[in-house]
């Protein structure tokens, strides 16, 4: 029944709850801690336990003296097989997670956010081992869980100072973590007194830890559904009493009401992954009281302490099976991210990779060694021997041409069985097609069987290796979106409610300092996982194809054009490079910002615009045929030229050889001839030799 105002609330009298009685209130946790407990131990660790045992190869418990004891190793080998491409998935970029801002003035806060929370994680620890130990624990036994904390360094130093003024000292002392050693007032006549002063300074710095804790330590509710609604979470450990002083603690308070560990030095999962981890031996043979062990639980639990009538999310710190309270808090979530590779709808802990081939491992094994127990009738057959005729000393002598000695022929007889081993080897054939089909892990998708690879189309080995491929991808996105993308949403959020001061960093190869007080904690989170369908090398050459296309587009219409920005161009550079096994792009070219980009665009439309490939091909045909006309013209000129130059030769010639006619016709007739008429004709106006009329 939902109530709407204040009145409504007092009136039915919810608003006059008293706060909850401490003795009550250790009750509560108490209560909450022994049914996480008895959940996890009693009905999730059984499961664990046996899937250990497989990923080890220990015996399966129905084993027969002098018979095979092989066991197989379907467990591990699936397991080993699917880590690299999931490592592969979340290791190959250098920016496993990246921050998308909410709104424009949080894009240089989300891209620095991303460079300083994968500092964190990456450099401040060590991230590869962490997402391997989780995803292998999330393989084997259900769950990987990551955990995030912030932990004090405290740094001491000592310094002397002289000369000082009463003013300087006092500014000295106005910083945290100042005290004074020793001081010295000097005094001069005339002068104000100078102070000499030694001072110990004390810093204390945040420290960002990230681990992944064991499977047994980690307690929820048994009605969970998710890490955000579950009623209770809990972090159980064995701690020394040293460690628990290091965190604040009253050593008095410690050892009085430590009491006993609950059971849980017992616990069998953590003996089942190291034989050699025996809690009880190592505090049976404590020789150190500061390193006896403590059970230590950090809860998290949902409950109406103050009685206003709405369950607040607390954080509880508890000592012993009694859970004695050290600590309580309000808090605003909690510090996990669990990891599962087949997840339950409903149900915050799934089913693991193990659990899908612990039966195809003991049936498999059950087989091995029935065929190997048969091989081995048939190479070395029991023997049928005639009591009291013969030697039993020769007849167990297995020594290579040994003799046996006889009272009568036919005392000693081998009992020959057939070879029955070759009707298990379809079945086994049989057995890797149902793992390959729960798992997606085969031989060719490994690119092992050869002769697979060899007789199959090309199309048919990639849709075998993308189905393969399908099945990695969806527990890499399950990985991704369930537990990574939480993993560092919470380490933004504690880094901006811890870090009280800028830090100075390398990030991009340059130091810059972080503030990270001013960045949004509800900034979205994109985690890179890698997936797509196809090899890296398909890949790669789908990302060239698209390099030359953004290429194209940049040196056509510039960086300011809508479709392609120099900030996507370089993404496609580094992809390339990961996609080939450089996880570390900024190594062959610069990172670039979208506030560079949109500068670069910018000055790039403040030039004069390139012209068009297309008008300036025109302009050169245009120019050429101009080029074509004129040399036309000028070869049509020079002809006309000549013909005239022909026209005038031919025109000299005939008047010269009309002249000589005229001589010879003077000569030989003693006529008089008018060669001043001749002569006239000769000098009559041409045409120019240029052409001009």
């Amino acid at each position: 029944m939902a109530y709407e105002d204040d009145d409504e609330i007092a009136e039915h009298g919810l608003g006059d709850k008293e706060p909850m009685a401490e003795e009550k209130y250790q009750g509560v946790i108490k209560s909450a801690i022994s049914d996480a407990t008895f959940y996890i131990d009693e009905h999730i660790a059984p499961e664990r336990e046996q899937a250990l045992s497989y990923y080890r190869g220990d015996f399966i418990g129905n084993e027969e003296e002098g018979r095979s004891q092989i066991v197989m190793s379907e467990v591990r080998d699936v397991v080993q097989a699917m880590m690299p491409s999931l490592l592969r998935v979340f290791c190959s970029s250098e920016k496993a997670v990246e921050f998308a801002p909410r709104k424009v003035e949080d894009i240089a806060a989300a891209e620095q956010a991303t460079d300083y929370i994968n500092y964190i994680f990456n450099s401040d620890n060590d991230g590869f081992s962490i997402l391997y130990n989780a995803m292998k624990d999330a393989l084997i036994s259900k769950t990987g869980v990551i955990k995030w904390r912030v932990d004090e360094d405290t740094e001491v130093a000592e310094y002397k100072y002289t000369g000082m003024t009463e003013e300087d000292v006092a500014i000295l002392l106005l910083d945290e973590g100042v005290e004074i050693l020793e001081q010295e007032i000097e005094e001069e006549e005339g002068l104000p007194p100078t102070i000499s002063l030694e001072i110990r300074r004390t810093r204390k710095t945040p420290r960002f830890r990230v681990e992944c804790i064991p499977p047994e330590e980690f307690l929820v509710a048994r009605n969970a559904r998710d890490l955000d609604t579950a009623e209770y979470i809990g972090h159980r450990k064995l701690a020394t009493v040293s460690e628990l002083v290091a965190m604040g603690y009253d050593e008095d308070e410690i050892r009085e009401n430590g009491g006993s560990t609950d059971g849980f030095e017992l616990n069998t999962e953590a003996e089942t992954r190291n034989e050699a981890l025996n809690f009880r031996f190592s505090r049976a043979n404590a020789v150190d009281e500061a390193n006896e062990k403590i059970l230590y639980v950090e809860s998290y639990i949902r409950v109406d302490k103050d009685g206003d009538g709405i369950a607040e999310l607390r954080k509880v710190c508890s000592i012993g099976g009694a859970a004695y309270i050290l600590h309580d808090e309000v808090v605003e979530d909690v510090p996990f991210a669990v990891l599962c590779p087949d997840p339950t709808p409903h149900t915050l802990i799934g089913a693991s990779i193990a659990d899908q081939v612990k039966d195809l491992q003991l049936i498999k094994t059950n087989l091995i060694r029935s065929t190997l127990d048969s091989l081995a009738q048939v190479i070395h057959p029991r023997t049928v021997v005639v009591e009291s005729q013969a030697n039993l000393d020769d007849v167990l002598n297995t020594q290579i041409g040994g003799v046996i000695r006889v009272k009568a022929p036919g005392a000693v007889q081998p009992l020959s069985e057939p070879f029955v081993g070759q009707s298990a080897i379809p079945l086994i054939a049989y057995l890797d097609d149902i793992r390959a089909a729960r798992t997606g892990i085969t031989k060719a998708s490994q690119g092992l069987d050869a002769d697979v690879l060899q007789s199959t189309t090309k199309a048919a080995v990639t849709a075998t290796m993308a189905a393969a491929q399908q099945r990695l991808e969806m527990v890499a996105r399950v990985f991704a979106e369930t537990g990574i993308k939480r993993l560092f949403k919470g380490l933004l959020k504690m880094t901006i409610r811890h870090q009280d001061r800028p830090r100075v960093v390398r990030l991009r190869n340059e130091w810059v300092p972080v503030d990270p007080s001013a960045w949004n904690a509800e900034m979205d989170v994109v985690v890179n996982v890698g997936l797509g369908n196809g090899s890296p090398v398909e890949k790669t050459a789908l990302l060239m194809q698209v390099l030359g296309k953004q290429e194209q587009i940049l040196t056509q219409f510039g960086p300011g054009n809508p479709l392609v920005t120099l900030e996507q161009y370089r993404t496609t550079l580094g992809r390339i490079l990961e996609l080939n096994g450089f996880k570390d792009a900024a190594k062959f070219f610069k990172p670039i910002t979208a506030q560079q980009a949109e500068q670069a665009a910018q000055a790039a439309s403040q030039q004069p615009p390139k012209p068009d490939p297309a008008q300036m091909l025109a302009q050169v045909e245009a120019e050429k045929i101009k080029a074509d006309i004129a040399i036309a013209q000028g070869k049509a000129q020079q002809d006309a030229m000549s013909q005239k130059m022909d026209d005038d030769r031919k025109r000299d010639k005939d008047i010269a050889d009309a002249m000589l006619k005229a001589a010879e016709l003077e000569l030989k007739y003693n006529k008089p001839v008018n060669i001043e008429g001749v002569i006239a004709k000769m000098e009559m106006p041409r045409g120019p030799m240029n052409g001009a009329n």
